[in-house]
């Protein structure tokens, strides 16, 4: 059970994200400051060091639980489970996780994207997180399938995994999509995906 203090951060930590985005959308990003942010969720700007390193944190707000979750579920293979069975469990489990979580509104989901398409420093950092958690998946892969998948399978793997699902994702946001239009959009591409990589190890067809 969550205690009061606990629920008292989180409370904090989704008012800054709920203003920075609110400001960034109204003023845009570059013009938009930190003290601005701690402002708008009525804290201070000490307050805000505490929950972010800096206002391009904000929108990889969900980066690390989500990365978490993902290496937690690569790494628990259950025994005899094949390649692209569990990545398609990973795949459900992780739109599952964007779906569900309090932190995250289905407004939120398009202007993210919009800024993460538009602002430069957003798309460096982007890339950046992009590149080095598909590394590790990729590490994770290979671990739980030592005997099926060296480092340039599990690479490509994951890249060709997760480059047709954020696609797919972004391709259905830009068509006025909905949240749940673009989820089913992502596993349909994870499918299509799993199918073409079915060569590689034993993954069986999804």
């Amino acid at each position: 059970m969550v205690g009061l203090r606990e629920r008292k951060k989180q409370r904090t930590r989704r008012a800054l994200i709920e203003a920075a985005l609110r400001l960034f959308d109204e003023q845009g990003f570059e013009e938009t400051t930190l003290a601005e942010i701690a402002a708008e969720a009525e804290v201070s700007t000490r307050t805000f060091f505490s929950y972010f390193a800096s206002k391009e944190d904000v929108l990889f707000y969900d980066g690390e639980s989500r990365m978490a979750m993902a290496m937690e579920l690569i790494s628990s293979r259950m025994p005899g489970e094949h390649l692209a069975d569990l990545l398609l469990r990973l795949v459900r489990a992780s739109l599952h996780l964007a779906t569900v979580d309090d932190s995250i509104s289905v407004e939120e989901v398009p202007l993210r994207m919009r800024l993460l398409m538009n602002v430069p420093s957003l798309q460096a950092r982007a890339l950046h997180l992009l590149f080095n958690s598909q590394l590790r998946l990729a590490r994770a892969l290979e671990d739980a399938f030592p005997d099926e998948l060296d480092h340039v399978d599990a690479a490509a793997v994951i890249g060709a995994l997760i480059g047709a699902t954020k696609l797919a994702v972004i391709s259905s946001i830009n068509h006025g999509g909905s949240l749940e239009q673009a989820t089913e959009a992502a596993e349909r591409a994870a499918r299509l995906t799993l199918r073409g990589l079915s060569s590689i190890g034993s993954a069986s067809r999804p």
